[in-house]
């Protein structure tokens, strides 16, 4: 009786696996046991990454509207409030990129928020 090898669909499994920790350190790139294991830790780092992207953006954008308010005399959280109150409704993304690359636009939305 000869052994029954499994063929190309398992093959290519592990084919597909092996080519996705193609650049991981040691016998981690190339031993198929330990290369499912580490890929799956890597989804669930990866996983966890997009969710501190999102909340690292939001502080960045914080903190260079906090700048652009300091430098008309004004605290982040104090312009926040004077938009709130004036119902002017741009995100802070928008906010961060008048702050840095218009910074006219930005203190006339300041002084419309103050108004």
């Amino acid at each position: 009786m000869a052994r029954v090898k499994r063929g190309f669909k398992a093959r290519r499994r592990r084919n597909r696996v092996l080519k996705q920790v193609e650049g991981f350190f040691g016998g981690r790139k190339n031993r198929y046991r330990q290369a499912v294991e580490v890929l799956r830790k890597s989804w669930v780092y990866a996983y966890i990454g997009r969710k501190h992207k999102k909340r690292n953006f939001r502080a960045l954008w914080i903190t260079r509207i906090n700048a652009g308010a300091r430098i008309v005399g004004l605290s982040y959280s104090k312009l926040i409030f004077a938009l709130k109150q004036a119902d002017i409704g741009i995100d802070r993304k928008i906010l961060a990129d008048l702050a840095i690359a218009d910074p006219a636009a930005f203190k006339a939305i300041i002084d419309t928020a103050r108004a």
